[in-house]
């Protein structure tokens, strides 16, 4: 399970992300709200986890947007306690739980496995499609009719990525953020490689689907013009 955190303080937020990484979450951290905004807008996380006091954009303005935008990812919102106001301004802003400051990691990971069961409940086997193609997160494996190809971790994180932006531009900075993280020393060409990569997988398939490069923008999915 994909998990985005937004919290400014950061070595309350390292703390906790390495109690979610050592139970199996994968955890990606931002520390504004701006770019709270921005990588929830990517659509590739299962739940988020969301301060309420942020620098840039509280997280009641980044909970609307993501909801304005049509992100439907649960998410558990971080309040002062006592902060009745906050709570339920939140849960009317589209929040699905919250859990008021400070908290044991202990609750939060029931919250998270509460959150998780509800979602499991509403989606479909996971199975991600685009065009003509089919690719399963879990095993690594796309599918095209009835051919198949296993993907690398990496290949796989930027195929889920683009089809998860559902038409939208890619920027290879975001790539870069997604797959290789905050701090890294990942430069355009690695996603370029991968791209690569991904592409000759794809077109092995004899799928419909082409990964376009759009000149000093990003990639994005689209289907083939037919012939």
């Amino acid at each position: 399970m994909r998990i985005l955190m937004v919290e400014d303080e950061k070595y309350i937020a390292e703390a906790i992300a390495q109690v979610l990484r050592k139970n199996n979450y994968s955890v990606d951290l931002v520390y504004d709200g701006n770019d709270g905004l921005d990588f929830g807008l990517t659509g590739i996380y299962d739940i988020i986890i969301l301060d309420i006091m942020l620098p840039k954009m509280n997280g009641i303005e980044v909970l609307k947007g993501l909801r304005k935008n049509g992100i439907e990812a649960p998410v558990i919102l971080l309040t002062a306690r006592g902060e009745t106001e906050d709570k339920v301004n939140g849960l009317d802003s589209g929040a699905d739980d919250y859990l008021p400051k400070p908290f044991h990691t202990d609750e939060l990971l029931a919250r998270l496995r509460a959150l998780g069961r509800r979602k499991s409940e509403l989606i479909n086997d996971g199975i991600l499609k685009y065009g003509d193609i089919a690719f399963n997160p879990q095993t690594l494996l796309i599918f095209c009719g009835n051919k198949e190809s296993k993907l690398t971790l990496k290949e796989s994180q930027l195929l889920e990525l683009l089809i998860k932006r559902n038409g939208m531009i890619t920027s290879k900075e975001l790539i870069i953020k997604k797959l290789w993280g905050y701090d890294t020393e990942a430069e355009d060409n690695h996603v370029e490689i991968h791209v690569s990569l991904l592409r000759k997988k794809v077109n092995h398939l004899e799928s419909q689907v082409a990964i376009n490069a759009i000149r000093g923008a990003g990639y994005v999915l689209k289907i083939k013009e037919g012939d």
